[in-house]
């Protein structure tokens, strides 16, 4: 099944299951779905951060610092996080992540999703599947912060990020 055939879960501004669409008609239709963002880092405390590929359906070639990813069809929030954070990273066995907050994006233009934020520790090598991640590295917050105005990143992981800096910082 490719990607745009994907069952999604449609909901509505309170997050609750209205309906059901392929992944490709949510999309081109605006309908209000469910993602999950999840903060990798290593041992080191690292911040793992990616360019998609150019074949995405959604931002593609744009650098992130989430894994993540939709919510299928009847599938919880953390599940979708520990099934996208270890398609993502390309592991197995990572502790399943700690679920922080969720908000509502939305991108002024008519494309709106809940998003849930986790963070994840990953411990072992990675190996990011090809046909979704096309660079990745592990980078200190720093230099995370400073590529924020150096390179073109996912409008929903910059919201997703400025919020999970403000909830640290309360």
């Amino acid at each position: 099944m490719s990607p745009a055939e994907e069952i999604l879960d449609v909901v509505d501004e309170n997050d609750r299951v209205v309906g059901q669409a392929p992944r490709g008609e949510v999309y081109a239709r605006g309908l209000r779905h469910r993602s999950v963002f999840i903060e990798a880092r290593d041992a080191s405390g690292r911040v793992f951060v990616h360019r998609r590929t150019p074949t995405k359906l959604i931002f593609p070639s744009l650098y992130d610092m989430f894994v993540g990813g939709v919510v299928g069809a009847g599938e919880t929030y953390d599940d979708a996080a520990l099934r996208e954070a270890e398609e993502e990273l390309g592991v197995a066995g990572l502790p399943r992540p700690v679920r922080l907050f969720k908000f509502l994006y939305d991108d002024g233009a008519g494309q709106t999703w809940w998003s849930a934020v986790y963070e994840v520790r990953c411990e072992v090598p990675v190996r990011p599947q090809a046909e979704e991640v096309a660079w990745h590295g592990f980078l200190p917050e720093d230099e995370v912060r400073r590529r924020l105005g150096e390179w073109p990143w996912v409008p929903d992981g910059l919201a997703a990020y400025e919020r999970l800096r403000e909830y640290r910082a309360a």
